[in-house]
């Protein structure tokens, strides 16, 4: 028998129930050892333990070979910034599919494996282990920077002494 595959499963903070049952189903045959994390779901995988919600997946992400994620972008980003790979389904009962465009272009730049078809989710995963994904280049954060300049411009409105003051008390 091949070695096991480490794997975490994640459905963010919603549910997804479709995406955690296939991934059960698929444990045996695929040898897959892990967690899943199902969120809001309904469905008790049988084959890998679970958990609803923690304060922190990065634990999980960085001990699995490949994690299996819902599209949402908060999860997509940290999983691509940690290096791991990461196969992930957009789910459809997200309003107006947005997922799907979002793992449309990444899968594009080759950062992540897109299963757009739960029955194609077993060799999405075997392509996790077989394909050289890109590194995902982050791109460099400024939102400070806006804050500051806008704090900075509220400071000079006359109508906002009362910023000034508040800022003088901190």
């Amino acid at each position: 028998m091949s070695q096991p595959l480490q794997v975490f499963v994640t459905v963010g903070s919603t549910d997804f129930d479709a995406l955690t049952q296939t991934v059960d189903q698929l444990a045996p045959e695929l040898n897959l050892q892990g967690h899943m994390q199902i969120g809001h779901g309904r469905y008790c995988p049988q084959h890998l333990p679970y958990f609803h919600f923690c304060r922190s997946l990065t634990s999980y992400y960085t001990q699995a070979s490949v994690v299996i994620a819902h599209g949402g972008l908060a999860t997509t980003m940290e999983v691509l910034k940690l290096g791991r790979p990461l196969v992930s389904v957009s789910n459809p009962d997200r309003y107006d599919n947005h997922q799907a465009d979002l793992l449309a272009a990444m899968a594009a730049e080759n950062y992540l494996i897109w299963c757009q078809n739960l029955d194609e989710l077993a060799l999405a995963i075997h392509s996790s282990q077989t394909t050289s994904l890109q590194p995902y280049p982050a791109p460099e954060c400024h939102i400070h920077l806006v804050i500051h300049q806008y704090l900075d411009q509220l400071k000079k409105e006359p109508s906002y002494r009362w910023f000034n003051k508040v800022m003088r008390n901190l």
